[in-house]
Parts: structure tokens; C-alpha cells; sequence
């Protein structure tokens, strides 16, 4: 109460920062007419001596910000024919600072960008610009880069079939690359994962404008960017596990906690398992995996639901984003509970995978030197901005006052009621033509809607998960007169709604939701589809006790309400106490997902600094001028050191006590080297030591010495990267298996995440050490079979090329999330790449997944 009456008399902190703004926007419009007068050309010098006294470090990006902005408006205004406002010039402002420019819908937020775009290309390091679906990139990258070009920068866009190296290098050696987030995240995975730099696409992350940056580094937060390969573990138990689940009865053998979307097996539910699959004790060693998968079928039949956490779409399951609606192709759920959905629906099991690379989105975006982000919807989530990101959300006023009108909930206490007055609803504003857009929780919701307007024979378009690919279509045509269009809560980010003069006469587009979500901001999403630049517009949201949110997290006190209140069938309530209890549960799931998504990346950064040195060391091995040389003899010198550790010689030890043949045999074992123990005359510690270490780098040089120099260096950086990646991915593998049981050990009074980043040392201290020594031992053992060097070079050449075709063709497959069915390749065929392998020995091994613990 104190803080809204300080803010009234003095203005709210945000009042303040945008004030400061509007000093600036005073001396960009003070610039106009200098710039107006100029012609094309003279713009276009005026704007190339600005870039280069940044280049040249004579001014700095924040000291050209006003020229450089009423230059792009002026560019704006002659290649568009759209001039900025000054609302959207804070905009940019707020952009450039590595700040959240929150503009509502319809403010222009795409042109917004071009400001910020254009005065960060200057430093020559690339601007990235994220969208959140490829139409919405293509678009926004091909519009806007006639701006671009007028101003002399390039644009690449990441919108292409397959993958292509080359292709997307180029893209990314552009002044402004347009892609989605998926893209950027996966070419990462993908450049960390190559054996040529030839294959490396992206130069570096300097500075990235993220669009619908709620969407981006909120929502999708909590899927992190996986690519995997299989396991190759049985898939018979998932069939069994699913049966077992299905003969289960709830709470008598379960009970199901919808609230946390967990299943608790009772006593007697252990007894009726154990008897359905046959064995005596359930949860012994020997039956853990059985117990696991009777965990995840009961989870995939009783908690997930067709239509809407998942669709069946060609023989497949999909997983349906909870908070867009839209279907996560590619994506799969891990620990085994993707297999168990498919086991529920009869459709075809596919083994297990486990992590080859991976990053979070926080840990992704968090690489760039500056992010900029806009939405129309990001002050509810300010304080996750602010904690995991470092990023200030900043309010931006329209540029027209907003006239829409956003109605009270009505409450009703059943969801037949709350249909049944939708329905009405939709009838009476058809009658007169006003347009609708009414949005759902589910895609199981928007087809029974579908139906009971069907039986009213009113005309009416549905967009959910299983038609999205019409998306930006359909939401056009959503302010036509008459048009009802069905949608999920998020549909159509990115489109304008616009509508013309006789709708605006009518009131403009009708917002209906039919559901509160479980997060305020998305409910904000679907009201400001209206009310577009000051265009008139009603928004009013229809719930029942029957809702999820309210069921789950709010009922009883709103249900207690009503009675009190003697609300009879059909009637409803409207009142702001009611309001407030719906605000204050979705507040509680708000906290639950900010607190899942913190936990996300308090783990993925201990992983990140590990993926870091990796990913740093393994940079360095592909640069043809880092000497591996010089790396092998020094590993060979510690190998040297351990080895003779463990055969008991060390410093100061006596000569009766030292054991030549346990060393002979060991290195025999490990190096396959043959070692004359009459070579160590001299048997002090220093002597030993440095007799093995000669005699060892003696008898590799000599082995080598079939080769040339430039094929012996690529002959160890090939076999070095190659067991670096093999160690790296069973480091990963290691650290799944740890953070799956690592949670249960606050039972014993143990901060988890302590005992984690304890572990995860350790575990990578250990991978340092298989990293170097296995390395050492394969180059060791290693034999060329061919007769003369010649045909060395040859035949490894030969392989290495080989190796590479079958890498550039994994990566186009990967980059292929969802594929036609007459483009897929059986796993019998003989694999495209040219090995004479087959496909699923080969190239069908591995492949990109995105999900939450996606397998």
C-alpha cells in the first residue's frame, strides 16, 4: 500500500529508467532533419565513417548509439516505408544495455530490434537474433535484412533442409544471423562434437537479441538441448512393466499425488507386483531395473495424458509443450518413461539413449558476452530474469494507450456449466460478427469445443499441436468479421491480429479463455492478442472448480465461496476475492517451476565448467598449429611416473626391494611394449625413470616413423579426440546416473547438491586421467598393418575420409528432427554414407533429443 502511494508521487523505479531514455530520444529526434536532407548515398557514408571510428576505437558503441539510431530510422523509413517511434526507439535503448524491453502486442517489437541489431554489427563479431520458430526467423530475417543491406551488412538465416557445414558457416560469418533457439543450441552440441574444423560452423557468441525471451529462456528452460545415443538395453520389460501397471488398481496398490505428479506404491500394491511379474522381492538388486519400469508405467497410465501431455502422430508419440501447446518434435522423455508411453499406446518401443552432449538453455545463452530480450510478457518472471540471467526487465509504454477491456473472471461449478456458457457466449457475439479467439489449456479442451460449436453449426477453425504448421495463417485470419478461431493459450506469438474499421466499430476481437493457466503470464500472452495499438478489444476468462488449477491447488477455499454465496447450477460468482485466490495458485506453481528450473541449472553448472575445459582443450586439439607432439611425450612422462608408482618404485626405495619384472609385465600388459630388464644397470629411481621414458618414446618414434610428420600429427590428434570423446560421454553418462539418486540423500541430512559437486570432482578428475592415459595407451598399442608408408598414408587417409562423410551425414540426420516417411532409411539398409555398413550400424546410431531429462 505504502510502495503504490510512493510510486504515484514519485514515480516507480521504471518511471525513472524510462525517463532517462527519453533524453536520448529527444537528441535521435533532434538528428532527424540532418539526416532526412542527406541522400542515399550520403546516408549510407555517414553510417560507414560511424561504424568505422567503432572499429577503429576512436568512439565507442554507446557514443555513436544517437547518430547511429536516427540513422537506422532514417534507413528504416526509405527501404520499409516504417518509421520508429519513440517508444520503440527505448526499445532499442533497452536492447543494447543487455536489458528486457517488455512492449506489448503489436508495438513493433520486430523493427525494435533492428536499432539495437544495427549499432551492435558495428564491432564486426556477429549479431545473433533467436526467434522462436523458424517461420517467425525467416520472416523477421528476410524482412528486415533489405534494412540490413541498405546499411551494408550481410544477414544469414538458419533455415535450411538437412545440414549443411558449409552452408551454415556462411550463415554464421554474416554481420546478423536470424535461427530459432533449437538451431543455435544444437550447432553448438554439433561444433563441440566434430572432428574438422571444417565442420565448425559458429565464430563466437558476442551479442544476442533474444525475441519472446519468456518463451526462450523461461519456458523452454526447463528441456535441455540433448544429443544421444542408444544404450542398447532390453526392451521386453517395458511391455511387461506396462501390463502390470494396467492390472494395478488405484489407491488400493497406488496412490497418485496430481499436485507433485507422483505415484506412491502401496504394501499391497508391492505383494500384487511382485506376484504379476513373478518375482520374490521386487526391489532387490536383481530386480531394480523391473521396479523402474513398473515406477515409469504407472507414471506414463496414470499422470500423462493423450491430447495432452503427448499426441500420437505417425506411429509415434510427441510430446506436447505444457506451455505453448505445440509439439516438441524431437523431443523425447529420459529414464525410460518415453518408452513406457509408447508401451501404454502400442506403438512402437525405441531403445534407450544416453547423453553424448548437452547444455541447458541458461548455460547456452549465458555464453554470450551481452543478451538483449523483448516480449510482451516478462515482469512476472523478473525475478528468475534477474537471479539466473542477470537481466533487468524494463516496461515500455505504448505508443497508444491500451483500450482494451479486460473483464472479471466468471466462475462456474462444473466444467459442463462453464462450456455451456462459452457456448452462449460465442453464439451471441457471432450473431453480430465481432471475432473471437478462444483459448484453451489442452489440445483435448480445444476439440471438445470443437464439438459443441460443430452442433451449433457455427464456422470456426481449430489450432492445436496437430495442425500447428498452419499456425501463423490461421491467427491472421483470427480479426476477420465473424471468424472464431480455437487456440492454445500461446498460439500464433509473433503474428499480428489486425482488424479493420467496421470490427473495431463492432468492439474488436473478443478474448475468451476457457481455462486459467497454471502461469499468469501466459493467461497475459492470450489477452494481449487484442487490443493491438490503442484498437478497442474485451478480454474475460471462463472457469470451474472442475479446472486443473483450481482442483489441483485452489478449490476448496473458492468452492467454500460459492456455497456460502448460495450459488445455484448454471449461475456463477464474479468477485475479486475469488480473483485473488486464483492469482495466489498460480502463484504456488509459478514458485514450484522457478524452483525446478534454479534446480536445473544449479546442477548443469557444476557439469558446465567440466564441459567448458573439455570443450576448450578439445577447441585447441583441432587447430592444425597446436603440437600434439609435444602433449604425447608429456603424457608419456606422467604415465611414466604412475606407472612406476604402482609397481612400488619410487624415490629413495632400495634396490633389492624393486620388482624390473613386474614392470616389464605391466607395461607388456598395457603398452604391448617389450621391455629388456637388463637395459637398468643402474637401478636408482632417476635412472630407471629415464631409461623406460627413452626406451618407451624410442620404440613409438620408430613405430611412427613409417608415417610422414603431417600424418603422424593427424594419426594422434584423430586417436586423441577419439578417446577424449569416448571418455567424455561415459563421464556423462556417470553424472546421469549419479543426479538420478543423488536427491535421496537429504534423507541422511545431506545438502544433495554439495554431495553432487563433490562426486562430480571427483568424477572428473578421473576422466582427466582415462582422458591422458588412455591416449597413451592407444598410440602405444596401435600397429600399421600395410607394408610401405605409402600405403599407410593411403589407407589411413582413405579412413579418415570416410570417417568424415559418416560425421557430416550424422549431422544431417540429427538436424532432421522429424522426417517424412519417404525419406526415411530402414536400420537394414545399406547406409547413404558410403561405409557398406549397416544403417543401424553405422549412421542410425545416434541422434539430437531435446527434453526435460530427454533419454
Amino acid at each position: 500500500m505504502l510502495q503504490s502511494l510512493v510510486g504515484k508521487i514519485f514515480g516507480t523505479k521504471n518511471d525513472r529508467e524510462v525517463k532517462k531514455y527519453r533524453q536520448n530520444v529527444a537528441a535521435i529526434n533532434a538528428r532527424e532533419p540532418h539526416f532526412s536532407a542527406m541522400s542515399d548515398e550520403a546516408l549510407q557514408q555517414a553510417f560507414h565513417a560511424l561504424k568505422e571510428s567503432v572499429q577503429n576505437n576512436v568512439k565507442t558503441l554507446d557514443e555513436v548509439l544517437v547518430d547511429s539510431f536516427a540513422i537506422t530510422r532514417e534507413a528504416s523509413k526509405r527501404v520499409l516505408g516504417m518509421r520508429h517511434f519513440d517508444v520503440q526507439l527505448i526499445g532499442g535503448m533497452v536492447l543494447h544495455e543487455g536489458r528486457i524491453a517488455e512492449m506489448k502486442t503489436g508495438e513493433g517489437k520486430t523493427l525494435v530490434a533492428t536499432l539495437a541489431v544495427v549499432l551492435n554489427a558495428m564491432n564486426g563479431k556477429g549479431v545473433h537474433v533467436v526467434t522462436v520458430n523458424d517461420y517467425l526467423a525467416s520472416r523477421d530475417g528476410t524482412q528486415m535484412s533489405a534494412l540490413y543491406a541498405f546499411l551494408g551488412y550481410s544477414t544469414g538465416i538458419l533455415v535450411e533442409e538437412g545440414y549443411n557445414p558449409a552452408n551454415k558457416r556462411d550463415q554464421y560469418a554474416c554481420d546478423i544471423t536470424y535461427g530459432t533457439n533449437n538451431e543455435f543450441g544444437f550447432d553448438y552440441l554439433r561444433d563441440n562434437m566434430t572432428y574438422s574444423r571444417d565442420h565448425m560452423v559458429q565464430r563466437g557468441h558476442a551479442y544476442v537479441i533474444v525475441d519472446e525471451v519468456d518463451s526462450i529462456l523461461i519456458d523452454e528452460a526447463r528441456t535441455p538441448l540433448i544429443i544421444s545415443g542408444p544404450t542398447n538395453r532390453t526392451l521386453e520389460n517395458y511391455t511387461r512393466a506396462d501390463a502390470v501397471a494396467k492390472a494395478m488398481v488405484r489407491d488400493e496398490h497406488f496412490t497418485v499425488d496430481e499436485k507433485d505428479r507422483l505415484i506412491l506404491i502401496t504394501e499391497e500394491g508391492i505383494g500384487r507386483a511382485e506376484e504379476l511379474f513373478g518375482v520374490d522381492n521386487l526391489y532387490s538388486i536383481e530386480n531394480s531395473a523391473l521396479s523402474h519400469h513398473l515406477d515409469q508405467a504407472l507414471k506414463a497410465n496414470y499422470i500423462f495424458e493423450i491430447d495432452v501431455d503427448y499426441v500420437i502422430q505417425d506411429g509415434q508419440i510427441v510430446i506436447v509443450d505444457e506451455f505453448t501447446g505445440r509439439l516438441s518434435e524431437g523431443r523425447r522423455y529420459s529414464e525410460g518413461l518415453h518408452q513406457a508411453l509408447e508401451a501404454k499406446e502400442g506403438v512402437i518401443i525405441k531403445e534407450e539413449t544416453q547423453t553424448l552432449a548437452d547444455i541447458t538453455y541458461q548455460n547456452y545463452f549465458r555464453m554470450y558476452a551481452k543478451i538483449g530480450g523483448m516480449t510482451g510478457t516478462a515482469q512476472t518472471e523478473a525475478t528468475e530474469f534477474a537471479q539466473i540471467y542477470n537481466l533487468d526487465v524494463i516496461s515500455i509504454p505504448t505508443n497508444v494507450p491500451v483500450i482494451r477491456q479486460d473483464l472479471n473472471d466468471l466462475i462456474y461449478k462444473t466444467e459442463g456449466e462453464k462450456f455451456d456458457a462459452v457456448i452462449a457466449k460465442v453464439k451471441e457475439l457471432h450473431a453480430k460478427g465481432q471475432p473471437i479467439l478462444i483459448g484453451t489449456a489442452s489440445i483435448e479442451k480445444s476439440e471438445k469445443l470443437h464439438e459443441l460449436i460443430k452442433k451449433e453449426k457455427i464456422p470456426h477453425t481449430v489450432l492445436n499441436a496437430k495442425n500447428h504448421t498452419q499456425e501463423s495463417e490461421i491467427i491472421k485470419n483470427a480479426g476477420e468479421k465473424g471468424a472464431v478461431t480455437i487456440a492454445t493459450n500461446m498460439a500464433g506469438r509473433g503474428v499480428d491480429i489486425k482488424v479493420s474499421d467496421e470490427i473495431k466499430a463492432l468492439g474488436g476481437l473478443y478474448i475468451l479463455g476457457t481455462e486459467r493457466h497454471e502461469n499468469r503470464r501466459i493467461d497475459n500472452q492470450l489477452r494481449g492478442r487484442s487490443g493491438r495499438q490503442g484498437d478497442p478489444g474485451t478480454s474475460q476468462f471462463y472457469l470451474s472448480l472442475e479446472d486443473n488449477l483450481l482442483r489441483i491447488f485452489g478449490s476448496d477455499k473458492i468452492k467454500s465461496i460459492m456455497e456460502r454465496l448460495g450459488v445455484e447450477d448454471g449461475e456463477y460468482i464474479e468477485s475479486a476475492m475469488v480473483t485473488r485466490a486464483v492469482e495466489k495458485a498460480q502463484k504456488k506453481v509459478e514458485s514450484m517451476h522457478f524452483e525446478g528450473r534454479k534446480s536445473i541449472v544449479e546442477y548443469d553448472d557444476v557439469a558446465n565448467e567440466q564441459r567448458k575445459i573439455v570443450y576448450k582443450f578439445r577447441g585447441e586439439l583441432l587447430d592444425p598449429s597446436y603440437n600434439v607432439a609435444d602433449k604425447i611425450d608429456l603424457i608419456r612422462s606422467e604415465y611414466v611416473n604412475r606407472t612406476l608408482a604402482f609397481c612400488g618404485i619410487f624415490e629413495g626405495i632400495a634396490e633389492e626391494e624393486i620388482d624390473l619384472e613386474r614392470l616389464a609385465m605391466t607395461l607388456k600388459e598395457e603398452m604391448n611394449a617389450d621391455i629388456d630388464v637388463s637395459l637398468f644397470g643402474d637401478k636408482s629411481f632417476d635412472s630407471i625413470q629415464g631409461t623406460l621414458l627413452n626406451v618407451l618414446k624410442s620404440q613409438y618414434d620408430e613405430k611412427m616413423s613409417v608415417v610422414d610428420e603431417k600424418l603422424r600429427s593427424e594419426i594422434e590428434r584423430e586417436i586423441y579426440l577419439k578417446t577424449l570423446d569416448t571418455a567424455w560421454r561415459e563421464h556423462l553418462y556417470q553424472m546421469d546416473s549419479m543426479k538420478t539418486g543423488i536427491r535421496l540423500r537429504a534423507y541422511n541430512q545431506k545438502d544433495p547438491l554439495v554431495e553432487y559437486k563433490k562426486e562430480s570432482y571427483n568424477l572428473f578428475s578421473e576422466l582427466v586421467e582415462t582422458i591422458k592415459y588412455d591416449t597413451i595407451k592407444t598410440l602405444h598399442v596401435i600397429r600399421f598393418k600395410v607394408e610401405s608408408a605409402e600405403e599407410e598414408a593411403e589407407a589411413f587417409a582413405r579412413q579418415m575420409e570416410l570417417e568424415k562423410k559418416q560425421e557430416a551425414f550424422r549431422m544431417s540426420l540429427n538436424h532432421q528432427e522429424h522426417e517424412n516417411d519417404d525419406k526415411k532409411i530402414s536400420r537394414n539398409d545399406d547406409c547413404p554414407c558410403g561405409s557398406g555398413l549397416k544403417y543401424k550400424n553405422c549412421c542410425g546410431k545416434s541422434g539430437p533429443k531435446k527434453g526435460v531429462f530427454a533419454s
